[in-house]
Order: structure tokens, then sequence, then C-alpha cells
């Protein structure tokens, strides 16, 4: 079904939409986070190495999330982004719970890019279609809320992988239909995989917004969208590699926070999972938002670059909050720090994610957001977690490093989204002034037709 007025619409129903789709990125990201608490079962009984960990945090997951998030988009741009999106939950549904049947790190590694393929459809065809149902003044915002699934779900997977982890402790294997006899801890990917195919059919109560037919908007092609890139290249290097940059200090943080409690502090798993699960859904939610109120008073105040604003302050925020986390002497002073972490953490990624989605044609859009998880994808999850593992493996030779490289990892990470953010300011206002004027003459939003439009 179509929805031919979308945009500007008022009500109840665009925000309908927002719910509904918080909830599918809920549970994208419940799957995706599951991992980081199972780290020490996973070492144990599949004989990993912190690099081999950071690898299935990071490259496992990023290869095939990265690599289609184009030609999904692409699709999606071509036909219902909605039913891409119901595709892709019920195959990161089924490829989680089936990491439940791993018995090799090859197996879950393998199984880990198949949760990626699915995923690939969480980020752009979700801002596409949001785009399409709300103004830019109320962009940011709506895609804010979204963002707290991405908080909302780390938080559960934390809390609920720290909990089934302590209940399964005693026992060694269990007997499951299909599966056969599997670790005890492994009950976690059925767990967080099966309700994802509940999500999926709600999915499909979201109306898809009327987009323009065919001649009436001019071709979507990836070429028409590398023409783009080109020929704002300033604005898409320092937006999308700034914000990939912070990204992968994130993502470190996703995968080896309960390594931080466990190694230095020797918590166990259910008490690591509960703080940071706590502190990720309440704390998150708050930074979320905030960053996103605060790019709609600048954008309203006449700053169109606020989402690179909010990033620089969300940068620095870390640059302090996650340099003293991993480093705090006790496992209390460790909690205090987090719990700031959180909140600078969260705070650029609806403002983030609003502006891939800003500085590209309409008709390119969806392919423009994936160009910039792309971007993200390839830097952040594939250097962030790895970097850590590979630094207590290769660099300091001990586990018990895990605080030193975190904090080697933020301090470079930051750093160089700070100066990024900063240089990419007038090239950002300057191409959303360019889109702007060609939109308001009617004309298609592509380089070769704003250069007509000035001739």
């Amino acid at each position: 079904m179509h929805d031919s007025s979308a945009r500007g619409r008022g009500g109840w129903y665009p925000w309908y939409v927002v719910a509904v789709l918080t909830l599918f990125s809920v549970s994208g990201n419940i799957d995706q986070q599951i991992l980081s608490l199972l780290i020490r079962p996973l070492e144990r009984d599949f004989h990993l190495t912190d690099s081999q960990f950071g690898y299935l945090g990071g490259v496992a997951f990023a290869l095939f999330f990265a690599v289609l998030g184009l030609p999904i988009a692409r699709l999606a741009d071509r036909t219902s982004r909605r039913n891409v999106m119901v595709g892709g939950a019920t195959l990161w549904s089924l490829f989680t719970s089936l990491c439940a049947g791993a018995r090799t790190f090859g197996q879950l590694f393998v199984l880990r890019m198949g949760v990626g393929v699915g995923e690939a459809t969480l980020n752009a065809p979700a801002a596409s279609l949001l785009a399409d149902y709300f103004p830019r003044d109320k962009f940011a915002g709506a895609m804010s809320v979204l963002s707290l699934g991405i908080f909302i779900g780390s938080g559960a997977g934390y809390a609920i992988g720290g909990y089934m982890v302590g209940a399964t402790a005693n026992a060694a294997t269990v007997d499951v239909p299909i599966l056969g006899s599997i670790h005890a801890w492994q009950l976690v990917f059925l767990a967080v995989g099966l309700p994802g195919l509940l999500i999926a059919l709600l999915l499909l109560t979201v109306r898809e917004p009327r987009r323009p037919r065919d001649g009436e908007q001019p071709s979507g092609s990836f070429g028409a969208l590398m023409a783009h890139v080109g020929k704002h290249r300033r604005t898409f290097f320092t937006q999308g590699v700034g914000f990939a940059m912070s990204s992968s200090v994130n993502f470190s943080l996703v995968v080896w926070i309960p390594a931080v409690f466990l190694r230095r502090f020797n918590w166990n798993e259910a008490q690591a999972g509960r703080l940071q699960g706590l502190l990720t859904i309440f704390i998150g939610p708050i930074g979320v938002l905030v960053g996103g109120w605060i790019a709609n008073r600048l954008v309203r105040a006449g700053k169109t670059d606020a989402p690179l604003r909010v990033g620089m302050i969300g940068a620095a925020g870390m640059l302090v909050a996650a340099t003293a986390f991993p480093l705090a002497p006790t496992g209390m002073a460790a909690g205090w720090w987090l719990a700031v972490v959180n909140l600078f953490a969260a705070m650029p990624w609806g403002a983030a994610s609003a502006s891939a989605a800003e500085i590209v044609p309409r008709h390119l859009r969806t392919q423009g957001v994936a160009f910039y998880v792309l971007l993200v994808a390839l830097i952040a999850r594939s250097l962030g977690p790895s970097s850590v593992g590979w630094l207590n493996d290769y660099v300091f030779h001990d586990p018990l490093a895990v605080g030193r490289s975190l904090a080697i990892v933020n301090v470079a990470g930051m750093t160089i989204a700070i100066l990024l953010f900063a240089a990419g300011l007038g090239a950002f206002r300057r191409t959303l002034a360019e889109l702007d004027a060609a939109e308001s003459h009617g004309l298609s939003q592509t380089p070769r037709a704003t250069a007509a439009a000035r001739g």
C-alpha cells in the first residue's frame, strides 16, 4: 500500500512508523551485540584468541553488512523499502538462531556473516522511509527516536547475554531439536534470534509512501550517486569518515566493555551485563535524544551543518570519558565513567543518520545512506574491535591490557573525528544549499541538473 501524502502530514501515523522501525532496530541490535557477553565461554569452548574474538565482533559481521548495503539500497530504491526490511529481519533472525548450532570458530564466523547479510537492510531503507514522512526540521528528531533502537537493543543484548551465561554456567550441554547437543550458553542465540521473526511480521503494517513513478524522477543509478559523491567529495569524506572514526570507538567499546570488568575487576558476566545493559538502555536514549534536540535547534537557527557540530560535541566528551573509563582504578569508578561514556557515545547518531540522507538527492537517498553505512561498517566495524584484540595480542601480549588498548583506540579515533568534522563544516553547508536550490526549482538533484540550473 502506498501513502501519497506522507511528507509533511501530521497526525499519529508517521510516529507509528517510527515506533515500528525502532522495534526493528532493537531486534537487529540485540542480535549484533549479543556476542560481547559470550567472550569467556567462546574463548574457552571454541579456543579463541582475543584477535579471533575481535574478528567475530567486527570483520565477520562487517564484510557482508557493508558490501551488500549498496545493492540492497539499490533494490530498495526501485522496489518497496518495507518489503526489503521484512526480508532482512527474517534473514538475520534465522542466522542468529543457527549460531546456536555452531561447533567451530569457522562455522560461527560464516553464520555471523549471514547475520550481516540480513542486517544490511537495517539502516538505509529505514532512513529513506522516514525522510519521506518528516520535513527537515523534524527529521533529525525522528531519526534520533529511531536510533533509540541501537541503545535499547544493545542494552537488552548485554542484559540477556549476561543473565543467560550465568544461568547456564553449571550446565555443560543441552539437547535441542534439529541442532542436537550444544553448549548450554549457546541457547542465548535462540533466545534473541527467534523473536525477530515476529518483528518481520509487524513490519508488514508499515505503509510505503508514494514515490515518483518512472519518468517522474531521474534514474537512481549507482553511477549517478558516484557522480554526486565525486562533486561533493569533501562533504562525503569528512562526514562519512568522521562518523566512521567516531563509530570505530563505539564498536570497540561495545565488544570489549565486558572484558574490562571481567578481567580487570573480576566481575562475572551477570554483573557486567546488568551494569552496561542498564546504562545503555537508560543513558543511551537520553544522549541520542539530546543530540537530536541540539541538531534541530541548530537547524532552526540556520546552522545547517548541525550534524557535524553535534558529532564534534560527542567526540569531545568521549575523548575524556572513554579514556578515563578503561583506565579507572576500581570497578565502581569505571561504572561512573561508563555512564558518561554512554551519554556522549549516543549523542551524534540520530543527527548522523539524518545527515547521510540529507546530502544526497531524494531519488538516490537510500543508496546514499547505504554508501554512508558502507564507509562506517568497513572502517568502524572492521578496524575498531579488531584493533583492541590486536593490541592485546601483539603489542602488550597481555589480556589484562584491554583497558590500555581501548584508551589508545579511543584517543586516536575521536581526535581524527573532530579534525574531520571541523574541516567539513563549510562543504556540508554548500552541499545542502545546492540540493535545496535544485529542489526549489523543481529540477533533478543531480550534479548535471544542478550545473544546468546554474547555467
